[in-house]
């Protein structure tokens, strides 16, 4: 039995398909099947439709292949995601094939063929679809039947389960061959109703597009009962280790994924993505973990993304516990772990590497393109789960659902037979392709904080959410924290809606309060794998005469602004030094710091110390490389939250204004005369925050329209 639990189920309506044209039902069964993971992984697959068009050169009537186009993700596509391609032209490419010595200059006439000047790039798998002779076709990796796919006995378990329905073909890489050879099998047994292709996935097809999808379904369908049928007794040979409850299994990986991006991060830096789903436990603290891993994946969408194999990091439960304690506490220094965690991982990520470099020069052609990264992507540790790393988040999780595809195939596969992985030259000439070369060198440069994870207090305002916004638009994963939540919530989804979810999450926080500085910092570790960038916005606003200070008021301003600011510095440096990659710490402070208001002692006072604890932080952080700098505004009142409250009143007040003069004469004070908003104070956070600061710690910024009484010299 596979744990992706149930057989897909049709979701196709007729209704809506109905009114569609033809191309746009091919869209529509393509984002059908590409949006379950349990049919195909992301980005993995692709469908087509072989569509009678009219040709804009002749008007003639012209025979058209509609198919995925290079890159890109069948759940989401639109239209523009298809290539579209002359069929006579492409069946004419016969006749310049010159055999598998030959496959990849094919790929190169592909361009010849496109139809109406399309420019989406064909992909690789264009001729296997191009030259089947049935009208639509789709090719996709569920888990079922790559499970049969990659079992020793897979070509007999298919005939077991499908008899004369589908066809088999030994495992080949695409290409112009693996087409011709599906041709030939598709015509020399007309009545079967796809193709397995071993240790790959499956072609389906049919002469409408909802029987294609329908087809492709009914073949998935009948794989995962029949594996579901089976009888297992001891998953993966059973149970080495049990899992750690779920809070130490958090505090552990609080602890490790810093200690490892650290490790990984130089010269690019690394997101990470924690799973511990039951899939993922069940086979992380099994007996077969390490002897399945070295096997590394079958499908070549698998291994493209995660490697040949993974890094298993067996640590002994004592360990662990020692680990988790040393997490939950926070600890800046690794003493208590009997080493740093870096110097205990390092053997274990150097041996990797290691292995990485013998299989490269092992498997290597003359004309192969330089080694890659040797890191691991994916580690696996019994008792906790999987983390992996990658450029960004979206990269790190979609590695990480790829991974379990791979156990889901593992689990399938070795319940009725043998797992049997790809041999190690197929795989790598899959990895150094010079045609997955060429498509990573099509993608766009990196942005300016790619890799980079920020956390943001007082999320929720106006400042705090144009600096995530800001941080998103370059590539940072932010996470977003405020002591309102329903404030956090609404800007979160405002970003989120902006840049995608997976650069942001939201978690309210009161910074005055210890155990919440440490969840959120735990939860930043375990969501994204570390912490580059800390922006202090948290922050109130009060006015009074000193004699009618509370002590309560003067408590809570030195409690927001002075006490929480420390509080989160603290745990943020703590982590940036377990990581080892420096990092970037920028307060928002007020102009209040260096000059100060009338009737505001308390509001002021508490200003000053935050902007001198910048100051002695940015001595303490030096020698890790961990920068601290100030940003000082002054009254931004559009979508501040200071200002929606009393503190818009006093200030009028003390200056014996109407509270709708209050912005004008900010202005009028100001030596550019000019209003500062909300994006103002990003763009002086975001310069703190990447690099085009490197060299710069302690300093401030003033962003005020220029005050004259808040120079810093």
């Amino acid at each position: 039995m596979l744990a992706s639990d149930e057989s897909p189920k049709s979701r196709w309506d007729e209704f809506h398909a109905a009114a569609l044209g033809e191309p746009e039902r091919l869209l529509y069964r393509s984002n059908l099947l590409g949006s379950d993971k349990r049919i195909t992984n992301f980005g993995g697959g692709n469908t087509s439709a072989k569509i009678a068009m009219e040709d804009p050169l002749t008007g003639e009537r012209a025979d058209v292949l509609w198919v995925k186009g290079s890159g890109g993700d069948l759940g989401s596509m639109g239209l523009d995601g298809f290539a579209t391609l002359y069929l006579e032209k492409l069946e004419a490419l016969k006749g310049r094939y010159r055999g598998l010595a030959h496959e990849d200059e094919m790929l190169a006439y592909l361009p010849h063929c496109t139809f109406n000047l399309n420019p989406r790039a064909a992909s690789i798998d264009t001729p296997l679809h191009a030259l089947i002779p049935h009208a639509h076709v789709d090719h996709m990796h569920p888990d079922a039947v790559i499970a049969i796919a990659a079992s020793r006995q897979g070509e007999r378990i298919t005939e077991e389960i499908f008899g004369a329905d589908i066809g088999w073909l030994r495992w080949q890489r695409p290409g112009f061959d693996l087409g011709l050879k599906l041709e030939e099998l598709s015509r020399a047994h007309p009545g079967i109703k796809g193709v397995i292709l071993e240790s790959h996935g499956l072609f389906t097809w049919g002469e409408s597009s909802r029987s294609c999808y329908e087809n492709t379904l009914a073949v998935i369908r009948t794989a995962t009962e029949w594996l579901k049928s089976r009888p297992v007794t001891q998953v993966f040979g059973g149970i080495a280790k049990p899992s750690l409850p779920e809070s130490e299994r958090r505090s552990v990986v609080a602890a490790l994924a810093p200690a490892i991006r650290g490790l990984i991060g130089v010269p690019e830096r690394k997101v990470g993505h924690y799973d511990a789903s039951p899939e993922v436990l069940e086979f992380v603290n099994s007996r077969c973990l390490k002897d399945l891993a070295a096997l590394g994946t079958s499908c070549p969408d698998h291994f493209l993304r995660t490697k040949i194999r993974p890094l298993v990091l067996d640590i002994d439960s004592a360990r662990l516990a020692v680990i988790a304690d040393f997490a939950s506490t926070n600890a800046s220094s690794p003493a208590e772990t009997g080493g740093g965690l870096g110097a205990q991982l390092a053997p274990a990520l150097e041996a990797y590497r290691s292995d990485y470099r013998a299989y490269y020069e092992r498997c290597r052609h003359v004309d192969s393109t330089p080694m890659r990264d040797p890191n691991p992507v994916v580690f696996l540790i019994p008792g906790v789960g999987m983390l992996t790393f990658a450029k960004d988040k979206a990269t790190a999780r979609i590695a990480g659902e790829f991974y379990l595809n791979a156990i889901h195939v593992m689990r399938g596969a070795s319940s009725v037979d043998t797992y049997v992985g790809l041999p190690e030259q197929e795989a790598f000439d899959i990895e150094y392709w010079a045609l997955e070369e060429a498509k990573l060198k099509r993608v766009p440069p990196p942005k300016s904080l790619a890799g980079r994870i920020a956390l943001i207090t007082g999320a929720g305002g106006g400042i705090g959410e144009a600096v995530a916004q800001g941080f998103a638009s370059e590539g940072a994963c932010v996470l977003m924290t405020d002591i309102d939540p329903e404030a956090l919530s609404g800007a979160a989804e405002r970003v989120a809606a902006r840049y995608g979810n997976d650069l942001v999450r939201a978690v309210p926080m009161d910074v005055t309060q210890e155990s919440a500085v440490a969840r959120a910092l735990e939860a930043v570790l375990i969501e994204f794998g570390g912490l580059d960038i800390l922006v202090s916005n948290a922050g109130i606003a009060s006015a009074s005469p000193l004699e009618e200070t509370t002590l309560e008021l003067w408590n809570t301003n030195q409690s927001v602004l002075t006490t929480g600011y420390f509080l989160v510095s603290r745990a943020a440096f703590r982590a940036m030094r377990r990581q080892g990659l420096g990092g970037s710490i920028v307060f928002v402070g007020s102009k209040n710091a260096l000059a100060a208001s009338p009737n505001a002692s308390a509001y002021c006072t508490a200003k000053a110390a935050e902007l001198h604890l910048a100051r002695c932080l940015a001595l303490e952080g030096a020698d890790q490389g961990i920068r601290v700098n100030t940003v000082n505004p002054d009254a931004v009142l559009k979508g501040s939250r200071i200002w929606s409250g009393s503190w818009r009143a006093e200030r009028a007040q003390n200056y014996d204004l109407k509270e709708n003069q209050l912005e004008d004469f900010y202005i009028q004070r100001s030596l550019l005369k000019r209003a500062v908003y909300p994006e103002d104070v990003a763009e002086a956070v975001y310069f703190f925050a990447s690099d085009l600061s490197f060299k710069s710690t302690g300093n401030v910024l003033n962003v005020d329209a220029g005050n004259a009484a808040a120079f810093p010299r």
